[in-house]
């Protein structure tokens, strides 16, 4: 079958899961099966619980991985919710590769490309929220709220201004027209920053992140890898700074003089000092890796 999407660090991902020998690993964003297709490969003794919120991801990984069929459980559910779900199996590895796919980004009715007919955006097509409903709807200083934070642009008030002076859009390919009149950075196209602003807003991306890091902090999961592959600063901020948290053996307030929360808290130790980057071969061989990162934890 054809295979629409590249994994991120595949080798890298096989190295950091290779010694896990029995129980379940979850991919928590199974995406086109790549990950998943090569961990079962490597790890004939483990069982895969795949999750996507995108029916057409579950769709083309079912039959990808139909080979492994009694080795697999399928999720079709936002990632965050995952965990708490399958909190009670033997979980010996989480994986959560939080990109957009190839198949998503390329395919013109999605509605992520700069050349998209339509204005979508949606990973979970049956998300209300759609990119026309945030670029069409959304006030001028909502627009500037989600351009700052997620889009981390110096000129948010301007790129709003111009979307709201010039709406309604129709499509991707309108508003990354108006877009790229505005100039900007050498070799990135204008538009890149504004997209990634209105799809993280509207997949609520680092909500589900958040919420995914959350269950694993409150589940009953021992001796398990969690591995976080992200692809902008602000994931990989989340997630550096999330397993930081997670070392802290004492959690009292700042200033208390003696410690009473029994200094018993952690979760246990972070395996990557610095994040996992692609190598100079895989960037040139795929360069839509060039921006991934894996940070990888280890719970007690």
């Amino acid at each position: 079958m054809e295979i629409p999407h590249i994994p991120v660090l595949l080798e890298e991902v096989k190295e950091t899961f290779s010694q896990i020998n029995d129980g379940f690993i979850v991919d928590c964003t199974v995406g086109y099966g790549g990950h998943s297709e090569a961990l079962l490969e490597q790890n004939p003794n483990i069982k895969l619980i795949c999750c996507d919120q995108d029916s057409e991801a579950i769709k083309f990984s079912k039959t990808r991985l139909k080979r492994f069929e009694d080795r697999v459980v399928f999720e079709h559910a936002k990632f965050s919710t995952v965990v708490k779900k399958y909190e009670d199996y033997p979980i010996r590895g989480i994986l959560a590769d939080i990109g957009v796919s190839s198949l998503q980004l390329d395919k013109n009715s999605r509605g992520f490309g700069f050349e998209s007919e339509t204005l979508d955006m949606r990973m979970d097509p049956q998300n209300p929220k759609s990119a026309s409903s945030v670029v069409n709807g959304y006030s001028q200083s909502e627009l500037e709220e989600i351009l700052r934070d997620y889009g981390e642009m110096r000129d948010f008030k301007r790129v709003a201004k111009t979307i709201v002076d010039n709406r309604p859009f129709e499509s991707a390919k309108e508003l990354a027209l108006v877009l790229k009149k505005l100039g900007g950075k050498p070799k990135i196209h204008p538009a890149t920053l504004p997209f990634q602003a209105i799809r993280i807003e509207v997949n609520n991306e680092l909500g589900e992140l958040d919420e995914l890091l959350e269950s694993i902090y409150t589940s009953k999961l021992k001796n398990c890898l969690v591995g976080i592959i992200s692809f902008h600063s602000l994931e990989d901020r989340i997630v550096k700074k999330t397993f930081k948290l997670w070392t802290k053996s004492c959690i009292c307030p700042v200033g208390i003089m003696r410690c009473e929360c029994g200094n018993n808290h952690s979760l246990g130790k972070i395996i990557t000092k610095k994040p996992i980057i692609p190598t100079k071969e895989e960037e040139r061989i795929n360069p839509r890796s060039r921006s991934s990162k894996m940070r990888v934890f280890r719970l007690k």
